[in-house]
């Protein structure tokens, strides 16, 4: 009786697999709630067992498809459920998504850009577990020559040396950047420090003719330009 159970619930779900994957082919993500794209990305990690149930912890336990996508390894392993195979895939899904974001810039003047790098930056360290100061490196005609995450902190705090970045734009032949960084708190409003780490930046790399674009900082409540703020 048992055999005979267990052989109708993986009829089951390997019926049901199937008529996801064909409607996925078939209209894509627009009609699938999130839960059902979450299933199917937990498919190869979970190959015996319906992932539906699994999916939609994962959904209740961070709020949504985004917040699933970045959450950390430490918190992902507090689901019952969620092994390294599971984590796996969801980071795999999530690198993927950046490096699609991050090709799409490529080659690109970053100003008529600028909307798409914000998407780009946001979901790279939006979600971070601690402060991140990253640099956009750009050419003559503003294009990306490199993206390099500089240092990383704690909750509330990076180090910056000026040196440091002076000496990293000379060696990429940047001719501007653009400064980065994130506030895990998710409020994205400048500090003090901030705003002086930045004109420190801005006074160093103008002896040399290297141009400050901007200084974002990046939250899960948005992010803030200390240029548009006018406080650089």
């Amino acid at each position: 009786m048992g055999e005979f159970k267990d052989s109708q619930n993986q009829q089951h779900y390997q019926g049901h697999r199937t008529r996801l994957r064909q409607r996925f082919l078939k209209s894509g993500t627009e009609a699938m709630p999130d839960y059902e794209l979450l299933e199917l990305i937990l498919f190869r990690a979970i190959p015996r067992r319906d992932t539906k149930p699994l999916a939609k912890l994962l959904l209740e336990k961070f709020g949504s498809f985004s917040e699933v996508l970045n959450a950390s390894e430490t918190r992902l392993k507090e689901v019952n459920g969620v092994g390294d195979a599971v984590i796996t895939e969801i980071k795999l899904i999530k690198a993927s998504a950046l490096r699609l974001m991050q090709s799409n810039l490529e080659k690109k003047e970053i100003i008529s850009s600028w909307n798409q790098m914000i998407s780009y930056c946001t979901v790279a360290m939006a979600h971070q577990q601690r402060e991140q100061f990253r640099i956009i490196f750009l050419d003559k005609r503003n294009q990306i020559i490199a993206d390099e995450v500089q240092a990383e902190g704690t909750i509330d705090h990076t180090p910056v040396y000026v040196r440091e970045v002076v000496r990293r734009c000379l060696d990429v032949g940047a001719t501007a950047i653009i400064l980065l960084h994130n506030h895990p708190s998710g409020d994205p409003t400048p500090s003090r420090a901030d705003i002086s780490m930045t004109k420190e930046i801005i006074d160093a790399l103008d002896k040399i003719g290297i141009l400050v674009l901007d200084h974002l900082i990046i939250g899960r409540d948005g992010h803030a330009s200390l240029k548009q703020l006018q406080l650089i």
